[in-house]
């Protein structure tokens, strides 16, 4: 009966073209963005990677691999334990002070990854406060959205950055209403940026908390790369961020950073962060060497937006609409999962180009996409190939992505 029923629905995400498979994308460092992969036949091949969030190139940087190596050799693989019994080091501490430093925040708090960060937070503040009301961006990413639900509060959505319809939503509550403003900086699919200024001056008339995910962001942008925030200049009007540090950063793991008591409450009350093993300590200290690279090498956040500029470029050039935004996320719509799937495959097959469909529930039936992502590693030998192995590709499908193009300006 039970083996029945989830055969069921996987035929029918199957059916619907839905269905994930998994590449082995096997990296090489020396060779960032080459990796390989083997075939159903067991054969190797070598393609380029278009889809990895590793923005600068930082998992394969010299000085970050070596401190990683060097504190595992000192101190181990893992942490052993949670934070509140064993699992808490001196790496631990001086990543959480580098991360409120960057920040302009009291404290941050490490957590295994962003998503947990997001759940546990939004959670542990909505169930140890069930009066607040969470006012949501529609196109908020899934693990905002999971937060918000498992804390059980009521939950009002906006629709996507519109700075009106949040306003009287605000509007329609008392002034003494326990409420907060849930946003991305930099959504990750369309790569829209939120009106952050606006937002910010929102959440202050009406007295709301204000909770932003900068994943996509922190690394970045911002004189010092902490991310949109920072390079609007608005570091001290937000009450929590949120970020990764296995995008940009290129290590792994998540954190919020906040006011001393925001963390102190969430250290004291999120299960998601109490009953977990920390991040192994020389996690904490490549993370740490990488966000001092990304503070003391500009060049290379400067190197990245000029490769998006080439991208954009080349791809206007080969008459491929893309999905216009000012950040550096380029989405090619398709809108269909069949198709989107079938694309992905050819290009990979036969041009060695690994690009990810992105399709439903990722995003709603009808606006799957490919979303290119471009890197700091890429050269424009990679970038001119893509576009021309993309436009080959499209034109022997006969399938022409849509939308007209507004903008390719790119936040510098």
């Amino acid at each position: 009966m039970y083996e029945a029923r989830f055969h069921k629905q996987l035929n029918s995400l199957k059916e619907s073209g839905n269905y994930r498979h998994f590449l082995e994308v096997n990296k090489s460092a020396q060779h960032f963005p080459k990796f390989y992969y083997t075939d159903a036949e067991s054969v190797t091949h070598s393609a380029v990677n278009w889809c990895s969030n590793d923005y600068l190139g930082l998992s394969t940087q010299e000085e970050v691999i070596a401190k990683l190596g060097f504190v595992t050799h000192r101190s181990g693989t893992g942490s052993s334990g949670t934070r509140n019994i064993s699992g808490t080091t001196l790496h631990h501490h001086e990543l959480e002070s580098t991360l409120a430093d960057w920040h302009h925040k009291e404290a941050a708090l490490l957590f295994n990854g962003a998503y947990a960060a997001n759940v546990t937070t939004l959670q542990t503040l909505g169930r140890n406060w069930p009066e607040m009301i969470f006012i949501s961006d529609e196109r908020n990413h899934a693990s905002l959205i999971e937060g918000m639900r498992s804390a059980g509060n009521k939950k009002i959505i906006f629709r996507h950055n519109d700075i009106d319809h949040l306003e009287s939503i605000l509007n329609s509550l008392p002034i003494d209403q326990p409420k907060m403003v849930v946003i991305e900086s930099v959504y990750s699919i369309k790569g829209t940026i939120a009106p952050l200024k606006e937002i910010a001056a929102l959440t202050k008339k009406y007295n709301a908390l204000s909770y932003v995910d900068e994943v996509h962001a922190v690394g970045l942008y911002g004189e010092n790369g902490a991310g949109i925030i920072e390079q609007e200049g608005l570091q001290y009007s937000f009450d929590i961020v949120n970020g990764t540090l296995s995008k940009a950063i290129g290590v792994f793991g998540g954190y919020i950073a906040a006011s001393s008591v925001i963390v102190d409450f969430i250290r004291s009350f999120g299960t998601g962060f109490i009953f977990t093993t920390s991040l192994p300590p020389a996690i904490c200290s490549a993370a740490n060497r990488s966000i001092q690279y990304i503070k003391e090498n500009k060049e290379l956040r400067i190197d990245f937006l000029a490769n998006v500029s080439l991208l954009r470029q080349a791809l206007e050039e080969a008459a491929i609409p893309f999905i216009p935004n000012n950040s550096h996320i380029t989405g090619i719509p398709i809108g269909d999962a069949t198709t989107c799937k079938v694309v992905a495959s050819k290009l990979l097959q036969l041009q060695g180009i690994y690009l990810q469909p992105i399709n439903h529930p990722t995003v709603p039936i009808g606006e799957e996409c490919l979303r290119v992502i471009i890197t700091a590693k890429h050269q424009v030998k990679h970038i001119n190939y893509l576009a021309h192995s993309l436009k080959k590709i499209l034109a022997a499908m006969d399938c022409i992505p849509s939308p007209a193009l507004e903008s390719t300006a790119v936040v510098s």
